[in-house]
């Protein structure tokens, strides 16, 4: 169960592995639709850099309100694999300080402690890495620990995918880890 592991490190693995995914896009697929369909590949590593970039200001002491929307729009600046990369190295830091996992983070569903944080980001870099390996024909194979973590936390949670309104699909009980991860997070493989 992903309480028994160290989320610091799922987080970390998961930021890197995308990452990888992220630098091999090549230049013609930024606009290719994804498994997501209000965002092509772009917008979601769009996302993904909002996403990391907030736990970086969070991480440094900043409200939601001090932020505002200083990470709406565009983040890219022109570049999307250096702005990506750049964004998990500043996430890696953030969730890296040594009481980052046990103080309260601002969130905007309220204050919650930096492993809930980290948990969350975990789960969304990981299946849009899924997503952006699928919508630009890389290996869509997920590094096998991450999947495990993430899919035991889900099942064990059902009122997470609920809240973040994944349309599941059913799968097979005895299916790979990996197509019911996908299968609860709305993704046919």
């Amino acid at each position: 169960m992903i309480m028994h592991v160290d989320i610091r490190k799922l987080h970390h693995d998961t930021l890197v592995s995308c990452h990888r995914v992220v630098a091999n896009i090549e230049p013609g697929q930024w606009n290719a639709p994804t498994s997501c369909p209000a965002w092509n590949v772009c917008q979601i590593v769009n996302h993904l850099v909002s996403g990391n970039l907030w736990v970086h200001e969070l991480g440094l002491g900043h409200t939601i309100e001090q932020v505002g929307g200083r990470l709406d729009g565009d983040l890219l600046h022109g570049d999307p694999a250096r702005a990506h990369g750049e964004s998990v190295s500043a996430a890696i830091a953030a969730f890296g300080n040594d009481d980052a996992m046990e103080r309260l983070w601002p969130l905007s569903f309220g204050p919650r402690p930096g492993r809930v944080y980290a948990r969350q980001r975990f789960i969304d870099v990981l299946i849009h890495q899924w997503d952006i390996a699928k919508a630009t024909g890389q290996k869509t194979r997920l590094p096998a620990h991450l999947t495990e973590a993430c899919l035991a936390y889900l099942e064990s949670n059902p009122r997470v995918t609920q809240a973040w309104n994944f349309a599941s699909i059913e799968v097979p009980a005895t299916a790979d880890p990996q197509v019911r991860l996908l299968g609860l997070a709305g993704r046919r493989p």
